[in-house]
């Protein structure tokens, strides 16, 4: 698969598995085309070349079939996206009323529930303006997960907490991907707080995916690149300017899937 944004190729030969029932972590530089590869699997963006699939189905083009579609795929976004007028409680039961006809009643027996999961179930009277920063992005992940998707996507999910707060999300993160037979894609920058919960791992740089495989075979790793990506060194095989990686040729590798695990998403 090939991913452009205009006439640019951010990710070229991908070929990714995302196992049921499993945590993958994409981690690279910034620049390195993490969001870009979470937008074709909720279909904002059509491969330039290849396909993806989800569920077991090609993700398709047509607004109402891909609308239908991401029911399916929880987002949690690195800014949360809480609307501040409404209460945490409001903000959660957004996607029930939009999406479902159930009676308000069993809306907000719903909504105290999800809330519960994420261990704020006094918060939902709150405002945003009232909830500290790891406060907010737990009242997002309880939205997210309001109509049940089997699919989770976190963009960056750590993103200006606290390393107390950063915990507390990968904790949860992890418990509910185990409690409610969740497959998780998790993007982020931050390889020490994401490698202990992951089940693969996925590094992108210079255009492609450079390691495939799991936590521990990534830290065992004596590639030059990915000992940069991991140590923080400024010079190496990673270009700081993402620009200028263009001469660079990425050497993609396959994720291992496990033979009877039917995969929750695909992109080849």
């Amino acid at each position: 698969m090939r991913l452009d944004r205009g006439a640019r190729t951010i990710l070229s030969d991908i070929d990714l598995v995302v196992p049921r029932g499993s945590i993958t972590a994409i981690l690279g530089p910034s620049g390195s085309g993490k969001s870009t590869l979470l937008a074709a699997l909720t279909g904002e963006l059509a491969p330039a070349a290849g396909s993806v699939e989800v569920f077991g189905q090609a993700v398709p083009r047509r607004h109402r079939e891909l609308l239908e579609l991401r029911k399916g795929i929880g987002v949690l976004l690195q800014g949360n996206g809480l609307l501040t007028d409404l209460t945490a409680g409001e903000n959660v039961a957004l996607p029930l009323r939009a999406h479902t006809r159930l009676p308000p009643p069993v809306i907000e027996q719903l909504v105290l529930m999800k809330l519960h999961a994420v261990g704020l179930r006094t918060a939902a009277d709150l405002y945003p303006r009232e909830l500290s920063g790891g406060m907010a992005r737990r009242v997002a992940l309880a939205r997210a997960l309001a109509l049940d998707p089997p699919l989770m996507l976190y963009d960056e999910p750590l993103t200006g907490l606290d390393p107390i707060a950063s915990g507390v999300i990968m904790s949860l993160i992890a418990r509910l991907n185990a409690t409610l037979g969740l497959s998780s894609v998790i993007v982020s920058h931050h390889v020490r707080e994401t490698l202990p919960i992951a089940d693969q791992v996925l590094v992108t740089a210079n255009r492609g995916i450079v390691f495939a495989g799991t936590p521990a075979e990534l830290e065992a790793s004596d590639d030059p690149l990915l000992r940069q990506f991991l140590r923080g060194e400024p010079d190496g095989p990673i270009a700081f300017d993402p620009a200028s990686a263009a001469s660079h040729e990425a050497t993609p590798a396959s994720p291992a899937t496990p033979g009877a695990s039917r995969p929750a998403t695909e992109a080849r």
